[in-house]
């Protein structure tokens, strides 16, 4: 079955998540007054990620809202009281900085351009519709997708088959037809792989070590793996 969809993953496929939070949350701790509080930025970081995905787990669970797991964040991060109003001011500028730190990876705009006139494209992201949609017009790249799903609307999360394929169901293709690119092998790759897509996990570490998932180490490799192979049986080609 032919691929005529690409769908995509946003935070470390397209946008360099990773480097926006490490320096946004670095500015933010220097406004704050907090920089010098005997943590290293990467002991930091770890556990602000640490955090983030915990919350993010009760979020995915049902156990809290999209606002209720940033204010927990917030909480559990700073291990203050704060009521909504506090936690959300302090996240708010957190996001200041962090916003101001966005880019697209180098490799992401050309794959995109490249890509337009032979697939359809769309997004289904672990997020939000409002921090997803905003961050994909900032970064001015909104117009190359037909749908942009989100975990927090849809109710399901990657790696559930049910989110990969309410996505092949809003571009109205089956799943065999619908390429999935992103950097988490076992919630991307892994997950659209068991539901029936062509998932295509983007290794940028250079990790390595998974030969089931079909890798590609830049997203220039993308485009020549669907045209060689729809159903990615060459393997070693790209890997």
């Amino acid at each position: 079955m032919a691929i005529r969809a690409v769908l995509w993953d946003i935070d470390d496929t397209l946008f360099d998540y990773t480097s926006a939070d490490r320096a946004g949350m670095q500015r933010h701790l220097a406004a704050e007054g907090l920089s010098g509080a005997g943590e290293s930025i990467d002991q930091v970081l770890a556990r602000w990620r640490e955090i983030t995905d915990a919350q993010w787990l009760r979020f995915a669970a049902g156990e809290t809202d999209f606002l209720g797991q940033r204010r927990d964040r917030v909480r559990a991060f700073t291990g203050a009281g704060l009521d909504d109003t506090e936690a959300d001011a302090w996240f708010d500028r957190y996001i200041t900085h962090y916003e101001a730190a966005w880019s697209l990876f180098p490799d992401s705009l050309a794959a995109l351009d490249l890509l337009a006139a032979d697939y359809r494209q769309a997004v289904l992201s672990n997020s939000s519709i409002i921090a997803q949609d905003r961050k994909l017009r900032v970064l001015g790249v909104r117009d190359h997708f037909e749908a942009v799903l989100c975990a927090a609307e849809l109710g399901v999360s990657k790696p559930d088959a049910a989110a990969f394929h309410a996505a092949c169901d809003v571009l109205a293709l089956e799943p065999g037809e619908v390429a999935y690119v992103g950097n988490e092998p076992d919630i991307d790759a892994g997950g659209a792989t068991a539901a029936g897509l062509a998932g295509v996990w983007l290794d940028r570490g250079g990790i390595g070590g998974r030969p089931e998932l079909v890798r590609i180490t830049d997203l220039g490799q993308l485009p020549a793996v669907l045209r060689g192979d729809t159903r990615f049986g060459a393997v070693s080609a790209i890997g």
